[in-house]
C-alpha cells in the first residue's frame, strides 16, 4: 500500500484541481491521481469563460462560491483571472427582451443593460447591427492552456503529491487501484470527466451519459480588442438555462431557426474570448458516446464568419484549430454520486466546469449533492471540509 492521505483525487482537471484545492488550504493531506502527465482534456480546450450570470437561478449560489474560488486560486497560484465581465450585443428586438428580462429578474448589478452606441463602443465595432446589449458584470475569464497547468503547480510546491500516469482500474472504499500501485485514504473523490463510463460503467448507462464534442479556433487577435474580451451571441441566449427561463426566450428561438439556420443546425453557441495567445471562436456542438475526431471546414467558417461579423475582424488569420469535449448526459447539468461511505464521483455533465468548478468542490467537500439531484436518493457522508 503506497499511500496513506486524508484525501484521493482522481482526476487533475478543473474540478479535481479545484477540489485539492480546496481540501489543501483546509488542512488535508492531498493525493492526486491521473493517468496524464499534465491536463490535456476539456479543461484545457475551452474558452476559459466563468459565464456565472447565464446559469440556472438554482445554480446561484454554487455560481457565488465558485467565483470566490477563482479568486482565491488566482491569489495563491498567480493564474490570470479578468473580472472584466461579459459582453452581449443584442442584433434584434427578440434578444433584446431576454436580455431585459434578465435585468428585471436577477437586478442591474447581475445585467447591466447597453445602449447601442455602448455596445458598439465596448466591442471596438462602430459598425456593429445591434439595437442595444448587456454587460454581465460577475463574469471571469481565466486562461484555459494556463490556468489547470498553473494550479497543478502550485499545489506540487505546497506538498500536495500527484501521481501521474497511472490510470485507475478501481476504487471503493478509500482504496484506488492504479496501473502502478495501491493507495488508501479516509476519502476518494474521483472527478473522471470523460472517464465516467470506464472506471464507472453502471453510472455512465444509468445517466446515459455521452460525449459532447465542439469546433473551435484560434485566430490572432487584432490590437483593438482587449486580451479581457468575453462575448456571448443570441445563440448563447438560446442556450445558457438563466436565460432560456426568461419569458421571450421561446420567441428568440423560433426567431434564430429563421434568421441563423446554419447556426442553429449545428447547435452553436456563438462567442468569443480573448487569450494571450489570440481570440477563442466557437462553438458548435454534437453529441455521440463515440464520436468521430474529424472537423468540418463548413462549421469552423461559419462560426468565424459569424464572430467576425459582431467584433468587425477582417480577414482574420487562424492560428490553431481543435476538437473540444466535454461529458454530456440529457436532463442533468452535475452528477455528484456516493457509491459508498468513503467514495464521491462528481462530474460536470454539460458545459459548465469552468464556471462551476470551485463550487462544485466546496459542495463535495462538505457532503452536499447537486441542483439536479432533487429527485436522487443520496448517500449521506461525514463532510471532510466545513461550508463557507
Amino acid at each position: 500500500m503506497s499511500t496513506q492521505a486524508d484525501l484521493i483525487v482522481i482526476g487533475s482537471g478543473i474540478l479535481g484541481l479545484a477540489t485539492a484545492h480546496r481540501a489543501h488550504r483546509a488542512g488535508l493531506r492531498v493525493h492526486v491521481i491521473d493517468e496524464s502527465e499534465r491536463p490535456v482534456s476539456s479543461s484545457i480546450q475551452n474558452f476559459g469563460h466563468a459565464c456565472f450570470t447565464g446559469q440556472a437561478d438554482a445554480f446561484q449560489d454554487l455560481a457565488d462560491v465558485s467565483r470566490a474560488g477563482w479568486l482565491q486560486a488566482s491569489e495563491d497560484s498567480g493564474l490570470w483571472a479578468a473580472e472584466s465581465g461579459t459582453l452581449v450585443p443584442a442584433q434584434t428586438a427578440a434578444e433584446m427582451r431576454v436580455l431585459e428580462e434578465l435585468s428585471a429578474h436577477r437586478g442591474a448589478e447581475q445585467v447591466r443593460l447597453l445602449s447601442t452606441g455602448e455596445i458598439r463602443a465596448r466591442l471596438s465595432n462602430p459598425y456593429l447591427d445591434t439595437v442595444g446589449g448587456a454587460l454581465l458584470p460577475r463574469d471571469m475569464r481565466v486562461d484555459p492552456r494556463e490556468a489547470a497547468p498553473r494550479l497543478a503547480c502550485w499545489l506540487e510546491s505546497r506538498g500536495v503529491v500527484f501521481h501521474r500516469g497511472e490510470r485507475v482500474l478501481r476504487t471503493s472504499g478509500g482504496l484506488v487501484e492504479t496501473s502502478r500501485a495501491r493507495h488508501r485514504a479516509e476519502r476518494v473523490v474521483a472527478c473522471p470527466g470523460l472517464g465516467l463510463p470506464h472506471l464507472f460503467p453502471e453510472v455512465a448507462q444509468r445517466i446515459a451519459m455521452t460525449q459532447c464534442t465542439l469546433s473551435m479556433l484560434l485566430v490572432e487577435r487584432p490590437s483593438h480588442l482587449s486580451r479581457e474580451l468575453a462575448m456571448l451571441s443570441g445563440t448563447s441566449l438560446a442556450r445558457y438555462d438563466g436565460f432560456t427561463a426568461m419569458p421571450g426566450a421561446a420567441a428568440l428561438r423560433e426567431e434564430l431557426a429563421r434568421r441563423e439556420p446554419e447556426l442553429v443546425a449545428c447547435t452553436a453557441n456563438l462567442m468569443a474570448t480573448a487569450t494571450a495567445q489570440g481570440l477563442l471562436i466557437g462553438d458548435s456542438h454534437a453529441y455521440d458516446a463515440s464520436p468521430e475526431p474529424f472537423l468540418h471546414e463548413e462549421v469552423s467558417a461559419l462560426l468565424l464568419d459569424r464572430a467576425s461579423r459582431l467584433l468587425g475582424l477582417r480577414s482574420p488569420r487562424i492560428l490553431q484549430r481543435w476538437q473540444g469535449r466535454y461529458a454530456d448526459a440529457p436532463g442533468m447539468s452535475l452528477l455528484i454520486e456516493r457509491p459508498d461511505e468513503a467514495t464521491t464521483i462528481a462530474v460536470v455533465t454539460s458545459g459548465i466546469g469552468m464556471t462551476l468548478s470551485f463550487g462544485i468542490a466546496e459542495l463535495v467537500l462538505a457532503g452536499g449533492d447537486s441542483p439536479d439531484a432533487a429527485d436522487r436518493p443520496r448517500t449521506a457522508v461525514p463532510a471532510l471540509v466545513s461550508a463557507r
